[in-house]
């Protein structure tokens, strides 16, 4: 929970003559120097401005000081704040809170909300969660924002309170109409989930737009993710540009990396890889863990940047120290390859093991491959996520003799998640299957399918069996010209038993068609 602190020690006003004519300064001073308590506390004020007179924090201190001894409850909080700022004395979290309780004692709001601050965060003070609640509430109640979003966040959270949402957005609500940016907020959220109040989206763009014109970071992020995505808002880049921009310009890493990502993609705007670079740069610089990634990769791959590996090792790591899945597979990669760092084979596969565990596909795929007792584990996670290479390999896990897990009718189903995606080696050997009826019902007419499927993607051996179907009419109808196209393809991708075949459909064919078969091969 963030408490956000007052140390204003400007709260009792002072008239504009006083802070500007040196006559009056001495006039005040003169009441002052009479034990005039209104008079100690203004000379303070002007001391600690510097109106009128030179800037001196210790003078301020000690005319406050003589102020709130006789009393005087403006005087008793700056002083206070004074002791909390360690300015124009040592820092005295213990004496902040003494002067504060005098003050707040008297009925300051000031001086209440900043004793219910110390003793949340146990400052000066052990921290007492009810403390804080009871001089909030007694701060809130004399209509002070800031108060009142504390209780808002106490109710909230359930903090030294049973948790009350509604209570909450009750609290919340009467500082945002007194314009409380973090309150607006903070309501925006509850109407944006419908969390303890009717869902109204029209009502949470209102209080997340009146924060952000207020130059609240968080909010400004919000709007502009709302116009980038189009959600709730009509899409619009250049609005959200706006508002990333805003909120970036202000360290919100955030946004930071949202406007990299729309000027790296030309989104909306026209694409400006420099400009992605720079807040890409800034965000990574703050710690955002996907602007480190992807710093990480410019430099790999010398995009916008000389190629570095060790730069892009250095982001990777820190990147995946904060556990970005997809860094920690980056940096595997590079310490896999030695690029950049040391090879390492353990510490590439430790990397893959954090990302694979969060579940980065890529990395649960790679470390089937290096680690075999496990394979079938991680190839079966990465399937699960539709990554058709791992169904290809645990297909072909399921199918071998030695793997202690044989199972043809769970093999096809794997085969067939990969095939439908376009695999293949995966097509392939759902050809093989129905061909020679291998853990199904032997069907040359989906064998044929699945050879041509491969065959197209100029897998060698599909196109050979396909060729042999064609020459035979198995599955499918006699073709001799599409045969011998298809043996032609596979021996020119070196698969050497399609000569003997190409010789034999040749012997078998008139001197026209062979003519016309050696022009559909592409054959001189």
């Amino acid at each position: 929970m963030c408490w956000p602190s007052r140390l204003d020690p400007g709260v009792a006003i002072v008239p504009d003559s006083v802070a500007t004519h040196t006559a009056e300064f001495l006039r005040v001073k003169a009441l002052a120097e009479r034990g005039v308590a209104s008079a100690q506390h203004s000379l303070g004020f002007l001391y600690v401005n510097g109106q009128g007179v030179p800037k001196n924090d210790e003078l301020a201190v000690a005319w406050y000081r003589m102020a709130a001894s006789a009393g005087l409850e403006q005087a008793q909080y700056n002083l206070g704040v004074m002791y909390q700022k360690g300015q124009g004395v040592p820092q005295d979290l213990a004496q902040a809170v003494y002067w504060y309780t005098q003050a707040a004692e008297q009925g300051y709001a000031a001086a209440q909300y900043n004793l219910g601050w110390l003793y949340a965060k146990g400052q000066g003070i052990p921290a007492d969660v009810h403390q804080a609640m009871h001089w909030f509430g007694k701060a809130a109640e004399q209509g002070d924002p800031g108060a009142q979003h504390n209780l808002g966040m106490m109710y909230e959270g359930g903090k030294g309170v049973t948790q009350d949402i509604g209570q909450a957005i009750e609290w919340y609500r009467r500082a945002a109409e007194q314009n409380y940016a973090r309150s607006q907020f903070n309501l925006a959220l509850r109407y944006d989930s419908g969390q303890g109040i009717a869902r109204d989206v029209q009502q949470a763009i209102h209080w997340f737009r009146k924060a952000a014109e207020q130059g609240y970071a968080p909010a400004q992020f919000n709007l502009g993710l709302r116009y980038d995505k189009g959600q709730d808002l009509p899409q619009d880049s250049e609005k959200a540009i706006l508002w990333y921009g805003r909120a970036g310009e202000q360290g919100h890493a955030s946004s930071q990396f949202n406007l990299a990502l729309i000027h790296d993609s030309g989104h909306g705007v026209a694409r400006d890889p420099d400009l992605a670079l720079h807040w890409f740069r800034k965000a990574a610089e703050q710690g955002h863990a996907g602007a480190q990634d992807n710093l990480g990769l410019r430099y790999e791959h010398g995009q916008g940047v000389d190629q570095d590996y060790a730069i892009a090792a250095h982001w990777y790591r820190k990147a995946a120290e904060q556990g970005s899945a997809g860094a920690q597979y980056h940096l595997g990669q590079l310490v896999d390859a030695g690029h950049g760092v040391p090879q390492d084979a353990q510490e590439a596969i430790a990397w893959y093991r954090k990302a694979a565990e969060q579940g980065h596909l890529r990395a649960q795929f790679d470390l089937a491959l290096r680690i075999e007792d496990e394979a079938m584990h991680w190839y079966r996670k990465a399937a699960d996520q539709d990554y058709a290479p791992a169904q290809y390999m645990l297909g072909q896990l399921l199918d071998r003799d030695d793997s202690g897990a044989v199972d043809p009718r769970q093999a096809w189903e794997w085969y067939r998640k990969a095939a439908d995606q376009g695999h293949a080696l995966a097509q392939f050997a759902l050809g093989l299957r129905y061909d020679s009826g291998h853990g199904v019902e032997r069907d040359y007419e989906a064998a044929h399918f699945w050879y041509l499927c491969a065959a197209r993607q100029g897998h060698a051996r599909a196109q050979f069996n396909l060729g042999v179907m064609y020459a035979s009419g198995q599955g499918v109808q006699k073709d001799l010209v599409e045969a011998y196209a298809w043996l032609h393809r596979a021996g020119a991708a070196g698969v050497i038993p399609a000569t003997t075949y190409i010789q034999r459909i040749a012997a078998r064919m008139e001197p026209a068609l062979l003519a016309q078969a050696n022009g559909y091969a592409g054959v001189a």
